[in-house]
């Protein structure tokens, strides 16, 4: 079982709010970063995706209208994390930080692998 856990959330975002309740569940009193009034720097996000391993296109929110304003869909990946760093939105959520792993709980059932 996990000792420790950070979620990089968005309290409007009902999978975000159903991760925070697994985590909660699961006897974990998570910290809880709201990206968007504190969002990572491009070091801290890069290093969130390379831990989940993921890449920033993997990871960026495509439906969001702020995707196709930017006319992101052609972007390189280094384009698209500085994107992500600018507007937070982008950034899909949530995040979990466990002391067994990162992961994008999309779906939320995905945390319970770093429980």
């Amino acid at each position: 079982m996990a000792k420790t856990a950070t979620i990089y959330h968005n309290p409007r975002c009902s999978t975000s709010r159903n991760t925070l309740k697994v985590l909660q569940e699961a006897g974990l009193e998570p910290t809880v970063v709201k990206y968007l009034e504190t969002p990572p720097s491009r070091d801290g996000l890069r290093k969130l995706l390379d831990d989940a391993g993921l890449k920033p296109s993997e990871a960026i929110r495509r439906k969001e209208a702020l995707f196709a304003e930017l006319n992101l869909a052609d972007a390189s990946e280094d384009e698209l994390i500085d994107a992500m760093v600018e507007n937070p939105i982008l950034i899909e959520r949530p995040i979990v930080v466990t002391d067994k792993g990162t992961v994008l709980a999309r779906p939320v059932d995905k945390v319970r692998e770093i429980l």
